[in-house]
């Protein structure tokens, strides 16, 4: 029985734009509304947020969809609100159609002007506001409003995309040749999916959602693509048991440390003690025993006898430091077919994930955990490193469902599959970036796991508990030059529901 609850009440989902542009007006129509209410609606968030950079002259760019509609409906609010507000189109020219086409006239009545866009523009204004191209941009970014968004981003003004950064493919959040960098992005209805990974993070900015008072009507219609999770999703494990001892939450296995890396597996024990496994032991080359043991007594530490270490673990996991050397390939053989034989959950990371890459036809034990960053995932899965980033939901889900097991894609919005449901980690930064990282993370994970948390779940959780970590530590002292066992401290009074100092 797991200890741990991810509360329904507190979920947050996100979707495929076509999912939303499916949905949005059924959702309108329960909820006493039409689609123009609802660009109104958008318009007035936009405005909301607008206010916040305090500006006195703002540009808008707008396109020829329903983006721009929310873009003329912004600018005739901040028109309103007797600030100079400038609108430049991309082909003034154009004629709008439907809802677009009416935002844009009330913007005319309010005796608004639609201007070419010129270089001189981006000299006078505070803040950019952003409405070229929504959601349904599939193809590259044309040559004249690729020009708009370079000449945009080079200002180095402040910009407000308006539900996606022009350019953006709101599903994969892959640039299509070229898109908006954002300081902040308004999206409504349903977050898209690839606005909350890797580069389409990036180009984000600052991420804000407003549901358009339809959001109840909406989720009623629509399916989710994957669940935002972070680490107030989770309840946490609660009290132990005042008659409880050491054996009571695991003894966890953990194998790597080839000759000359014993970091990397000395990271991942450490990890696992501070994260409450009961019992933790190193199973790692000779030669590593005594720079993975030096220091911290509470590691057993061991270079023989790999059977009976598996035969008294409870979980183990594998990778850190393990090479790919005949020492490793062994080594990774006989854990492999222990694990299977005995249904024990494994962690594999690493060079493990680069051995198992090698032999596209074993079979995983039953509980398996797989934690590749995008170039260990391409290996898994035999494509580019690009491929992967160009979409990373397809991917982590093919990697779960070719390998049948959990699988976490780590970056920007680490990515976390069963193969059916995806989770998105919305905490975390470049504070992470570096190595040794992902090592604390094995260890976290290969802890949940031993005291009796189910690989789904102690994945989802060991990735939020390693993210938030690495948000406090960058607050303490910024993103460059954290060590990946600043994390101890922090990962242990967050599992433990206290407030890091």
């Amino acid at each position: 029985m797991s200890y741990l609850c991810l509360s329904s009440k507190i979920r947050q989902f996100v979707y495929l734009a076509q999912e939303i542009k499916e949905h949005e007006g059924n959702a309108a129509k329960a909820g006493g509304c039409n689609l123009f209410n609802l660009m109104e609606r958008a318009g007035q968030a936009a405005f909301v947020s607008w206010n916040s950079f305090n500006a006195q002259q703002t540009l808008v760019l707008v396109g020829s969809g329903n983006n721009a509609g929310d873009g003329y409906i912004t600018a005739s609010l901040i028109k309103q609100a007797d600030r100079h507000v400038v609108v430049c189109a991309v082909d003034e020219n154009k004629e709008l159609k439907g809802d677009a086409a009416k935002a844009q006239r009330r913007w005319i009545d309010a005796g608004g002007e639609i201007c070419n866009f010129s270089v001189d523009m981006l000299a006078e204004c505070d803040v950019i506001i952003d409405a070229l191209l929504g959601t349904g941009l599939k193809d590259m970014v044309r040559s004249h409003v690729a020009t708009i968004i370079k000449t945009a981003n080079e200002s180095a003004k402040p910009i407000l995309s308006i539900d996606v950064p022009s350019g953006i493919n709101a599903d994969t959040g892959h640039p299509l040749g070229i898109a908006i960098k954002a300081t902040k992005t308004i999206t409504f209805v349903g977050i898209k999916q690839g606005l909350t990974t890797a580069t389409g993070k990036q180009y984000v900015g600052k991420l804000i959602f407003d549901d358009l008072a339809i959001g109840e009507q909406f989720i009623e219609l629509a399916s989710p693509s994957g669940t935002i999770i972070n680490i107030n999703s989770f309840k946490g494990l609660g009290p132990r048991a005042i008659n409880s001892h050491k054996g009571s939450y695991g003894k966890l296995l953990c194998i790597g440390g080839n000759q000359g890396m014993a970091g990397a597996i000395r990271l991942t024990s450490e990890a696992a003690l501070r994260a409450g496994a009961g019992m933790v032991r190193v199973y790692t080359h000779e030669s590593s025993i005594m720079p993975v043991s030096f220091g911290r007594p509470e590691l057993m530490v061991s270079s023989n006898n790999l059977q009976h270490a598996l035969e008294w673990a409870s979980c183990a996991v594998i990778g850190p430091g393990l090479g790919q050397n005949e020492w490793a390939q062994n080594t990774f053989n006989k854990v492999i077919e222990y694990c299977t034989h005995n249904n024990m959950p494994l962690v594999i990371d690493a060079d493990a994930l680069n051995l198992l890459a090698k032999d596209t036809l074993l079979h995983l034990p039953k509980y398996s955990i797989l934690t590749p960053h995008s170039s260990e995932a391409s290996r898994l899965l035999n494509v580019t490193t690009a491929k992967i980033e160009s979409d990373r939901f397809s991917h982590v889900q093919l990697c779960a469902k070719r390998y049948s097991a959990i699988c976490v894609l780590k970056g920007a919005g680490t990515l976390i599959s069963n193969g059916d449901s995806i989770w998105i980690c919305e905490e975390g930064g470049p504070v992470l970036a570096v190595g040794g990282s992902g090592d604390v993370l094995t260890g976290i994970i290969g802890a949940l796991v031993a005291q009796g948390i189910g690989c789904e779940e102690a994945a989802c959780y060991g990735v939020t508990l390693h993210a938030k970590a690495g948000d406090i530590a960058c607050e303490k002292a910024g993103e460059r030059g954290m060590l990946p066992s600043d994390l101890f401290y922090i990962v242990r009074r967050l599992i433990n529901n206290l407030k890091p100092k």
